[in-house]
């Protein structure tokens, strides 16, 4: 059967999603008005912003954002010391009444945080589980809200994170999905007790604690508030190996179903992350970057993916390679790879052979105006000389 941007359907975590991309709970999604436009353009689904009690107070600080940028200057990665919603519950359960008035048919998920008080959580998910299609419970904000007790601090400890989603399930009427940091030792502990507390489904992952560099010229940690500095969190494409394996691990480890996020900007970014066991993904910065529109090309693009691996729909891929994820114990270590170059290809650049001379096992010579030779003997077949390599296809290997 071939795959369409109209069947691109998938049933996740009891809901019905139209395509399996929706919006994270970030800056894009600020607002209803926001998150109506972001409908519009074709999301089939959408994290508010962290929603929390009227008692607690959240001011922002300004500027709140630094990039990383690799050498041809593109951003590869965001830092963001932004904080929850500044705005009343009132305020947003009238945009959520509008919101599924004029969408019905999309997916709404209400972000969720307050501080460790049973009362406080149960309020907040019995006020708004009404007008919305799930709760997302966030214990995974790295910045800012640790320091209270709250987000992170209570996502890195499993007796915690089990107690309060079990707080959250006592009067929930909605699916509960419990939103996981990155930043533990080991995630599946923490998924697990959420698990065994009655979570729905599971996100992972949130962004990663991080300090996003320092200016040279003052010696002042980025992005700078008023010549000081502090924790940001870590989103965009250099997350998404992370992301990939907590989303991995996480499915292997409880069978939950799994919302994706960490660096997704592309459909290749979500079908790694359905391959390894999320039905649904989110998109945060890439949608902070380059708007709301990028949802198209990503339907469109998967769409095109699914039907060329001859599969009906989005959930025929989810988890597909999760039985070829092992043990470092469990790798072949009795089949040897050897490396060749393609002396019609090679542009004798000599990056390979200073690669191999002194990150490698100096198994490559070469010289100026040469095409480089591999060693057989020398080669331990590490790699590394086909990652430097410019000419795609210039160096490839086979297995002895």
């Amino acid at each position: 059967m071939v795959t369409t941007e109209s069947n691109l359907l998938i049933e996740h975590c009891g809901l019905r999603f139209e395509n399996p991309f929706i919006l994270s709970s970030a800056p894009p999604t600020t607002t209803g008005e926001m998150i109506k436009r972001a409908f519009e353009k074709g999301w089939a689904g959408a994290v508010t912003k962290t929603l929390k009690p009227d008692s607690l107070e959240i001011v922002d600080v300004t500027p709140r954002l630094a990039v990383l940028r690799d050498n041809r200057k593109r951003v590869v990665a965001l830092g963001n010391i932004e904080l929850v919603t500044k705005r009343s519950l009132a305020q947003w359960i009238e945009e959520f009444k509008e919101i599924k008035e004029k969408y019905p048919e999309k997916i709404l998920i209400a972000s969720l945080m307050a501080l460790t008080v049973k009362e406080d959580w149960q309020e907040l998910a019995f006020k708004v589980q009404d007008f919305v299609d799930a709760l997302e419970l966030n214990f995974s904000c790295p910045h800012g809200m640790p320091e209270h007790g709250m987000g992170m601090a209570v996502g890195q400890d499993p007796a915690v994170t089990g107690m309060i989603t079990a707080w959250v399930k006592e009067v929930a009427k909605v699916p509960v999905i419990v939103k996981l940091t990155p930043n533990v030792a080991d995630i599946v502990p923490i998924a697990r007790a959420a698990q065994a507390a009655g979570a729905d489904g599971i996100t992972a992952v949130n962004t990663v604690a991080s300090l996003m560099g320092v200016d040279l010229d003052n010696l002042r940690p980025l992005p700078t508030v008023d010549g000081k500095g502090s924790w940001a969190g870590l989103s965009g494409t250099a997350i998404k190996p992370i992301g990939l394996r907590c989303v991995a691990q996480v499915s292997l480890a409880t069978g939950l179903p799994v919302f994706g996020v960490g660096g997704i900007g592309t459909w290749q970014d979500a079908a790694e992350y359905m391959a390894v066991g999320a039905g649904v993904v989110q998109v945060g910065t890439a949608a902070m970057f380059k708007g709301y529109d990028i949802v198209e090309p990503m339907k469109s693009g998967l769409a095109a993916y699914l039907s060329e691996k001859g599969y009906s729909s989005p959930r025929e891929l989810v988890g597909k390679a999760l039985p070829h994820i092992v043990s470092h114990d469990d790798l072949n270590r009795k089949r040897k790879s050897i490396f060749k170059i393609n002396a019609e290809l090679c542009n004798k650049c000599q990056l390979c052979v200073t690669a191999c001379r002194d990150g490698g096992y100096q198994a490559i010579e070469g010289g100026k105006g040469l095409v480089p030779v591999i060693s057989a003997e020398k080669c331990d077949g590490c790699s590394l000389c086909s990652h430097v390599c410019q000419v795609p296809g210039c160096i490839t290997y086979d297995y002895l």
